[in-house]
């Protein structure tokens, strides 16, 4: 029997793959695989339902990860698809693999951070499972929302002429990991304190990777100003690869430009001393959690009174391609250089 690897297919290729022959049983389904959460219609109100997965040494590394940060961060990326969806999180449910080497305290730690982020964002935690596992920690989390019919912003509806807007600033996550890795390399074997020197007028790099915020902020606004994106998902594997998916569901091409990315003045810095490249960072950097979306030119006035809001580029003819524009005018194809799930080396 042939054997294919997964890395070949990647995280998206491998959903496609195992879903793509998948039929509906229930009318209550409405949308499922392939957006930021899946919808279903009961009785006329739209339910949203996401969930992610977190596994020690892939995603999360508890030698610089405080378990009171990760439970908070592992709630917020849940709610981030449903704000993503241009709705509003509601409940959740919480999986977890604990191995032996976790204490009660230590879980009381990690829950400790999963209610802060529930009473936060008015979110209930309504259950969940847990079990022995032989490696580690494995969070799963389950996420469910509403939204009015109307009101739910899918990723296939941008056109050809739409604005590309994204909020916050882009490639600073990555940047407290690498902060993050750096001085945990460099403090093996090392008690000297000098790591906290280290960190000192860097903390808003190490927040916006070890406890995230969703933009919820941004959703009122939008809706305030009466924008209605075309189509939208949260920033969680890069720029890059956030647009190509927005693009090829649509149908469409894209033009981003270089000097537009908003870029915090910190990461940059940091970029620099490390010998990084900050645009590369910021297109493929991952786990921002703003919001990528499009929306249409005529929002164009309505848009800039918005704080926090940044125009990027535009949605092109699908013959353009997906393009990045630079500083000179130079055109260069988007590569989808983020966060591959089955084409990363483990570090623990």
């Amino acid at each position: 029997m042939d054997r294919t690897e997964i890395s070949t297919l990647g995280e998206f290729g491998l959903i496609k793959h195992l879903t793509e022959k998948l039929n509906f049983q229930q009318p209550s389904t409405v949308v499922g695989v392939g957006d930021d959460a899946a919808v279903m219609n009961f009785d006329g109100s739209r339910v949203l339902m996401t969930t992610d997965l977190l596994l020690e040494g892939i995603h999360f590394n508890l030698e610089y990860v405080p378990l009171k940060h990760l439970g908070y961060k592992a709630a917020v990326v849940n709610f981030s698809d449903i704000y993503a969806m241009n709705g509003t999180p509601t409940q959740i449910t919480v999986g977890l693999g604990i191995s032996s080497r976790f204490s009660v305290e230590d879980m009381e730690q990690l829950y400790s951070g999963i209610r802060l982020a529930c009473e936060r964002y008015g979110v209930d935690l309504v259950g969940g499972d847990t079990c022995a596992s032989v490696n580690g920690l494995t969070i799963a989390i389950t996420c469910l929302g509403k939204a009015a019919p109307e009101d739910i912003v899918y990723r296939n509806g941008a056109k050809v002429n739409d604005l590309i807007c994204v909020t916050g600033n882009l490639g600073t996550a990555y940047m407290g990991l690498q902060l993050l890795e750096r001085e945990r390399i460099a403090q093996r074997g090392n008690s000297s304190g000098e790591q906290i020197a280290a960190f000192e007028g860097r903390e808003y790099l190490l927040e916006r990777q070890l406890k995230p915020e969703a933009r919820r902020d941004i959703i009122a606004r939008l809706r305030e100003a009466g924008i209605h994106p075309t189509a939208m998902m949260d920033i969680s594997d890069g720029l890059s690869s956030e647009i190509k998916h927005i693009c090829q569901l649509s149908g469409v091409g894209c033009a981003i430009y270089e000097d537009k990315i908003p870029i915090d003045f910190k990461a940059a810095e940091l970029a620099e001393e490390m010998n990084l490249n900050i645009v590369t960072c910021a297109l493929n950097g991952g786990e921002d959690y703003e919001l990528l979306f499009t929306c249409d030119i005529n929002d164009y006035e309505k848009l800039i009174p918005i704080e926090d809001v940044y125009l990027v580029g535009h949605i092109t003819k699908p013959e353009y391609g997906t393009l990045l524009i630079g500083r000179n005018g130079e055109e260069l194809s988007l590569q989808a250089q983020g966060w591959q799930a089955f084409d990363n080396e483990i570090k623990l």
